[in-house]
């Protein structure tokens, strides 16, 4: 059975740092692609990130410069750092993944995924 977990969040003043983490389970190679998203209350859930099975990497425009995804394909985790966090950044975040051959992309759009976590709470505030 595929599993994503994630952990990692928590309270943090703005200006803070947080690194979340994803560990994916049953998923015998590295022939998936995997996103953050996040959902703040009362908005509908937006992607901030996604990383190919290369690495390569996508950002939301309102996170650009300020997180950064990364992958370890040995270990099946897949992190977001986030620096310079905002109280705009308070939201449910969810690591999610999909099945793909394709190594250099990786897709922005919450339809594209069919495996997600339970999410875990960021919230910046002072």
């Amino acid at each position: 059975q595929r599993q994503l977990v994630e952990s990692g969040g928590g309270l943090v003043q703005p200006g803070g740092s947080l690194r979340l983490s994803c560990a994916a389970s049953g998923f015998t190679s590295d022939f998936f692609a995997m996103a953050w998203f996040r959902q703040a209350p009362g908005k509908e859930r937006e992607g901030v990130s996604c990383i190919s099975r290369s690495g390569v990497a996508n950002y939301t425009d309102s996170v650009k410069g300020r997180f950064t995804v990364s992958r370890d394909n040995a270990k099946k985790t897949v992190y977001l750092q986030m620096n310079s966090l905002k109280p705009e950044d308070t939201a449910v975040y969810y690591c999610a993944a999909y099945i793909t051959t394709a190594q250099a992309l990786c897709l922005m759009t919450s339809l594209s995924y069919n495996y997600w976590g339970q999410g875990t709470q960021v919230t910046v505030s002072s």
